[in-house]
Formats: structure tokens, C-alpha cells, sequence
């Protein structure tokens, strides 16, 4: 996760689906080069009431298309008059994704997301790349420099229909797996579930590495 000046997506967010619900996670350390320039950074945006995504890459653009599709969710909300469904939402932010990465830039606009969330017909997980293609993915998917960490876990330890309880855990084992072993990642972790009671933030937690004499 980089600030304006790189171009590096150093960072480790991952999405995986339970029996009935979804586990989003994600370190909180943001890079800018070898300079770790936030540690408390928030890698986890809701976009609606009942649809959150994680981001990574450049700051400012996945910041500023996380807004832009808040806004016209909003906005499609008050028109339409119904609840928005997930592939609407994926398929408009995959989207903006597409124009951002084309445009002129002395800053290449990189940014990666993956997009959780539930409607009437269910739960559904998106990964939508730099480039701004979309695979809907029915188990689990990981973005970022400490993904490489992360799929060896999930590839090992994830199962279907497991409890959110159960996503939970192997979420902290997965991250944590990527902050021992990625420098771009770490300090911290927070942890969203989206059940059917809409999103909710279960678990953020620091990692103090002062050492004290």
C-alpha cells in the first residue's frame, strides 16, 4: 500500500467466503519505498450498508474511487428505490478501476479491490484487478505483496461452510503469516465480517515493535 510518490502495491488484504457470511481482512501498514510512511492505515472501506471493500495501491486513487463509488451507490440507492446487489456495485467500481489505470499520469493510478458483500440472492466476493477486469470468486482470494503468504494458509487451512467464527480465525493466521514474512505489510490488523446483519468491524489490532531498555 503506497503512498503518491511510489508505484508499488506492498501491502496484504484478502476476502474469504464462510457457511453465511464474509471475512474481509487486512494489515494496516502503508509504504512509500522502503519508508513505512502510516502504520494505522485503514485498508478496509464500506461502500454501502451491506457492502465493504479492501483496497490496495496508490493511496489517492483507491481513496478517491473508493468515494466516487460510494457517492453513485448512493445516488442509484435514492433513484431506484431498492437495494443495490453486489454486481452492480463490483461492476461499477470495476469500472472506474478501468479509466483510472488508462489515463494520463506522471503518477500511474494503480489500485486493486476486493469487493464483499450480500444482497437478496446471497453473499459474493469480486476481485477486481489494476487493470479492471472482474472474477467472482466462490471461496477465497488475497491481493497485494503478502498474498504470496497468505494463499499458502488458505490453500492449506480453508474449507467450505466453515463458521464466520472459523473465517475469523483463519483470517488472523493468514495475515499474520504475510507480516512475518513481507516487509511491505504489518502493524496491524483489522478484521469486517459481512453477515446478514450488514457489515461490521470485529477485530482491529496493533502491533508495537518498540523495543524498550
Amino acid at each position: 500500500m503506497l503512498e503518491d510518490k511510489e508505484l508499488k502495491t506492498g501491502t496484504t488484504t484478502l476476502a474469504l467466503l464462510c457457511r453465511d457470511s464474509i471475512v474481509l481482512a487486512a494489515d494496516k501498514r502503508a509504504t512509500s519505498g522502503y519508508l513505512i510512511s502510516h502504520k494505522k492505515f485503514d485498508k478496509i472501506i464500506n461502500i454501502t450498508d451491506n457492502i465493504a471493500v479492501t483496497v490496495a495501491g496508490t493511496v489517492s486513487d483507491v481513496q478517491l474511487l473508493a468515494k466516487y463509488v460510494k457517492a453513485e451507490l448512493k445516488l442509484k440507492l435514492i433513484r431506484t428505490e431498492r437495494e443495490i446487489t453486489v454486481k452492480e456495485a463490483a461492476n461499477l467500481l470495476s469500472m472506474m478501476v478501468y479509466g483510472n489505470i488508462r489515463k494520463l499520469s506522471l503518477i500511474p493510478g494503480i489500485s486493486h479491490f476486493l469487493v464483499g458483500g450480500k444482497d437478496e440472492s446471497g453473499f459474493y466476493i469480486y476481485d477486481l484487478a489494476p487493470d479492471g477486469s472482474i472474477v467472482d470468486i466462490d471461496d477465497y482470494t488475497s491481493s497485494g505483496s503478502g498474498s504470496v503468504m497468505v494463499y499458502g494458509v488458505l490453500e492449506t487451512l480453508y474449507k467450505k461452510n466453515m463458521s464466520t467464527e472459523e473465517g475469523i480465525k483463519l483470517a488472523v493466521k493468514s495475515i499474520n503469516a504475510a507480516v512475518q514474512r513481507d516487509i511491505a505489510s504489518g502493524n496491524g490488523i483489522n478484521i469486517v465480517t459481512i453477515t446478514k446483519e450488514g457489515v461490521k468491524r470485529v477485530l482491529s489490532k496493533d502491533i508495537d515493535t518498540k523495543i524498550e531498555v
